[in-house]
């Protein structure tokens, strides 16, 4: 693979992350869990930038459906920008960075200890500011990711969410499932590398793209939707089935280039799909594996997107792994 990218590389390496994470992982999520349960949170704040506040909006799901949690995700500028945090005592609030390093992050984890709130930091840098600010930290233990555009390091944060999930619940039903998913993950790299590829070189020419999804994978669409926009430069909006009817669904024309995600809602996925056929759009569907929980399909469904995204750099000649006007690390404040 000398000759590969190394967003290519990332990519293929998931299954023996998430695995790793499974692996290492499970005995500090379980003595954090017990933390948690003990506090019963009120509900939960979640703060992110970038890849990981996708990873953010996939726990607003997990921890809602199964931990019955509400679950916000954190304005950032209310810490830091107008000095006007609300009041975060009796809560969880959890920390999202592959880095550790944003600012702005690692002050709405400073904000919520201070207030007394449980703080968890989940990073793939164990030393990091937000890994030193808050009470309680979980590695996603990724390895160093050298792309700018992330990908093992997000399945890695949606393995950690999932795993926390679980491990509040004391569901070993939901462990059993989560030992599944690196495999799961490896045979999608497997089945959907051809197919991203053909449907890459078809999709060569667009200037614009819709990834529609729901549920769960409404956080895969918006991750989709940003490696797109980061790798290829092509502007690229990510919509639930609802809010697409509410509004956006006008844009639609012949020939627009949508990626649907066909999962979960499948009622109303087919119905959108309808839509899309009526307005003769150019549809690429994604599909999960039908043995796979819907609240884990994330983890798999992410797979063919990062390999549309990898295919669309091919077919159109940039450089996934130096995208103009970004760093791997971003200090927002």
């Amino acid at each position: 693979m000398t000759n590969t990218t190394f967003f290519e590389r990332e990519i293929r390496e998931q299954p023996e992350v998430l695995a790793r994470v499974l692996r290492e992982g499970r005995e500090a999520v379980e003595v954090i869990a017990e933390r948690v349960r003990n506090t019963a949170p009120a509900w939960v704040t979640i703060a992110a930038r970038g890849t990981s506040d996708n990873a953010a909006r996939y726990g607003q799901y997990v921890l809602g459906a199964n931990n019955r949690l509400c679950v916000a995700l954190a304005a950032p500028s209310l810490f830091t920008v107008y000095a006007t945090p609300p009041r975060l005592a009796g809560s969880l609030v959890i920390g999202v960075s592959q880095s550790g390093k944003s600012p702005d992050i690692v002050a709405v984890i400073a904000e919520g200890r201070r207030q007394g709130a449980v703080t968890i930091a989940i990073t793939n840098e164990p030393d990091s500011p937000l890994a030193q600010t808050a009470e309680h930290v979980l590695w996603i233990r990724a390895g160093t990711e050298r792309s700018v555009a992330a990908t093992k390091t997000y399945s890695a944060q949606l393995m950690t969410i999932a795993m926390l999930s679980a491990a509040i619940a004391n569901d070993a039903a939901a462990w059993r499932a989560l030992e599944s998913i690196p495999d799961h993950v490896s045979r999608t790299l497997d089945r959907a590398a051809p197919l991203a590829a053909s449907a890459a070189v078809r999709c060569a020419q667009a200037n614009r793209f819709l990834v529609l999804g729901r549920g769960f994978n409404y956080a895969t669409a918006f991750e989709i939707a940003l490696k797109i926009k980061e790798t290829s430069y092509i502007i690229s909006e990510a919509y639930s089935f609802a809010d697409f009817l509410h509004g956006p669904a006008a844009m639609l024309e012949p020939g627009f280039p949508v990626l649907l995600l066909e999962t979960g809602a499948r009622e109303e996925a087919m119905r959108t799909l309808d839509l899309l056929t009526e307005r003769s759009a150019h549809v690429v569907s994604i599909t999960d594996a039908a043995d796979v929980p819907e609240w884990l399909s994330p983890i798999p469904l992410i797979v063919p997107g990062q390999l549309f995204a990898l295919e669309l750099t091919r077919a159109r000649g940039t450089d996934p792994d130096a995208p103009r006007g970004l760093n791997k690390v971003t200090e927002t404040r």
